[in-house]
């Protein structure tokens, strides 16, 4: 009797220790399509930091304006476009702040804007002026209303508000432009 249950334990052992080859293949496709995925996220990281930043563009703007370059595509010619306003750029850091109450939740904007600033401008005096522009711009992004800032109209008086608002404390420069880095509403 012992001998016989010996044998029934030694069986189940033998059963229970191969291997299904469904099992094996479903983890030999799930590696594979894993390795897959991981190499096409590389290849297209890689493609991204490829890409030239704002900070990349607008730095090689700058040294174009400062070294008397015509900016990229620009050509002489009958057909050339006229001249833009010479000026200085200067990237503020990103915003978040709360919107207005409208209808339904609470909406807040986060919102990144590169200042244009007439050629008579300093950056001294801009970078001295920060804390001034940044309030401004914060005080403003609070009393607006999420519905007001989704329309392409609203984000143009938006920009036409920041402009005439910075340029009422700048001695020396005047923002001529506002340009849209990143612009969300949540």
């Amino acid at each position: 009797m012992a001998d016989e249950k010996k044998a029934d334990d030694s069986g189940e052992g033998k059963a229970s220790s191969g291997k299904n080859p469904l099992l094996v293949i479903l983890v030999l496709v799930n590696t594979i399509a894993v390795g897959a995925i991981g190499f096409f996220q590389f290849q297209n990281h890689k493609k991204l930091n490829a890409l030239p930043t704002v900070v990349d563009v607008l730095n090689q703007q700058m040294a174009n304006e400062a070294g008397g370059h015509a900016p990229a595509g620009a050509a002489g010619g009958e057909h050339a476009a006229p001249a833009e306003e010479e000026g200085i750029l200067y990237q503020l850091d990103p915003f978040t702040a709360n919107l207005a109450r409208g209808e339904g939740p609470s909406r807040f904007i986060r919102l990144t804007v590169v200042l244009k600033f007439n050629k008579d401008a300093k950056k001294e005096e801009v970078d001295a002026k920060k804390p001034q522009i940044s309030d401004a711009i914060i005080s403003m992004l609070n009393s607006k209303k999420p519905e007001d800032l989704l329309k392409s109209e609203g984000k143009a008086f938006l920009k036409e508000e920041i402009k005439n608002s910075i340029n009422t404390f700048m001695v020396d420069g005047q923002v001529i432009d506002i340009f849209y880095v990143a612009f969300q509403i949540n």
